[in-house]
């Protein structure tokens, strides 16, 4: 990942909310949806205000608790 600045890094104090959003987004679009909840909601505890956060949350939903039964 990229830190502030566009950076990369390997220390994740030098991330931002924003370097996790981003981070989500790639890994949606590369159909990793596990990964991408987990790095949302990293970005959403990064994120001050509550509103942002739960939008952020809301946004990418952990794909482990939307099950479809089958016969």
């Amino acid at each position: 990942m990229t830190g502030k600045r566009g950076r990369p890094t390997s220390d994740p104090a030098d991330l931002t909310a924003a370097d996790y959003l981003d981070g989500a987004r790639e890994m949606t679009a590369a159909d990793r949806p596990y990964l991408a909840h987990l790095l949302a909601a990293e970005a959403a505890q990064r994120t001050a205000d509550p509103a942002t956060a739960a939008g952020i949350r809301a946004s990418f939903p952990d794909p482990t608790a939307i099950r479809e039964e089958t016969d």
